[in-house]
């Protein structure tokens, strides 16, 4: 018995077509190269995922340093201070305090200062 596929296949173009929908040129009309466009789409959305924790780790950083600095201290000796103190507070929680709650943040440099 043979079994057609076309309709399978229009099903499966359509889907991939969907997801290119938006780009330009040949890519979101041809099938081979909305095939193409997805693949690295898909690789270049797994890189920015990684890039991302990096790019807000950086900004914790300087938001930690630009505080720590109003109040007298280098961004390095308030990390170092904040672990001989055993003080654990991870740089997400630090950035939110010195951008939103800058007197909370204050006492927490005069409290490693001691």
């Amino acid at each position: 018995m043979r079994v057609k596929t076309g309709t399978t296949t229009k099903k499966r173009h359509k889907k991939l077509l969907a997801k290119t929908k938006g780009m330009r040129d040949m890519r979101k009309r041809s099938v081979r190269r909305a095939n193409e466009a997805v693949l690295k789409s898909g690789s270049n959305a797994y890189i920015g995922r990684k890039n991302k924790k990096r790019d807000f780790r950086n900004l914790w950083n300087i938001r930690i340093n630009a505080a720590a600095r109003e109040n007298g201290m280098s961004y390095s000796r308030f990390i170092n201070a904040l672990k001989v103190k055993k003080i654990i507070l991870d740089r997400k929680v630090l950035a939110e305090l010195a951008s939103e709650h800058g007197e909370v943040f204050a006492k927490i440099v005069k409290e490693v200062k001691k």
